[in-house]
């Protein structure tokens, strides 16, 4: 295996350990959903093409830009979202246009978290499943840990090196293990010990 090759490899990996899966498997689902092209998706997520094709091939392995993230976060929720099959051409150009607007410290924050936001074909006053606007985590919604888990490891990983982050553990561990198993957890676990980490914490929140 050559160079490239072996780099490819390493880096798929590490693609699949921090969001999940090989970020060419999620674009090219993200693609055929919502019926874009490679170079249009670049434009909502604020990449140019090329920078996009390197993180789909593996050539790249990781989004360096946090508000990045959040808006492929934000487009896949909106594909994912019940509604869009209802939605015509020009109001999903619209609702990707917002979205290529937004930025990491938009208010909307860990997305799937809370269902506050007005899913696709909700009213505004009450979203599509029927719970009064504003309901949240703590109101027994249901708890959806994979985005909000990989988002919060991106963030952390993006600000520290695995060393750093183990160290800054080990200096809290003591007096706080919580915060300090959070750091272990979302900064140097797997995305799937991450979306377990999460979900538990909220249902404990709940009291169930």
């Amino acid at each position: 295996m050559g160079v490239a090759a072996e780099t490819v490899v390493r880096n798929r990996a590490l693609q699949t350990e921090w969001y999940g899966e090989p970020l060419g498997d999620r674009v090219r689902r993200l693609l055929d959903r919502l019926g874009l092209s490679q170079s249009a998706l670049a434009g909502v997520l604020g990449l140019s093409a090329p920078m996009l094709s390197q993180l789909m091939s593996a050539q790249r392995a990781k989004i360096s830009n946090p508000a990045v993230l959040h808006r492929l976060l934000a487009a896949e929720e909106l594909a994912a979202d019940p509604g869009f099959g209802a939605l015509g051409a020009a109001e999903v150009k619209e609702r990707l246009e917002a979205i290529g607007a937004e930025s990491a410290a938009t208010t909307s924050g860990l997305r799937v978290a809370a269902s506050g936001r007005v899913p696709v074909g909700a009213s505004a006053d009450r979203p599509s499943d029927g719970a009064p606007q504003g309901a949240g985590v703590a109101d027994g919604a249901p708890v959806h840990a994979e985005q909000p888990a990989r988002l919060v490891q991106a963030l952390l990983r993006e600000v520290a090196s695995a060393a750093e982050i183990e160290a800054a553990a080990a200096l809290i561990g003591d007096r706080f293990p919580d915060l300090a198993e959070l750091l272990r957890v979302y900064g140097n676990g797997r995305t799937s010990e991450a979306e377990a980490h999460y979900a538990r914490i909220i249902r404990d929140a709940r009291g169930h």
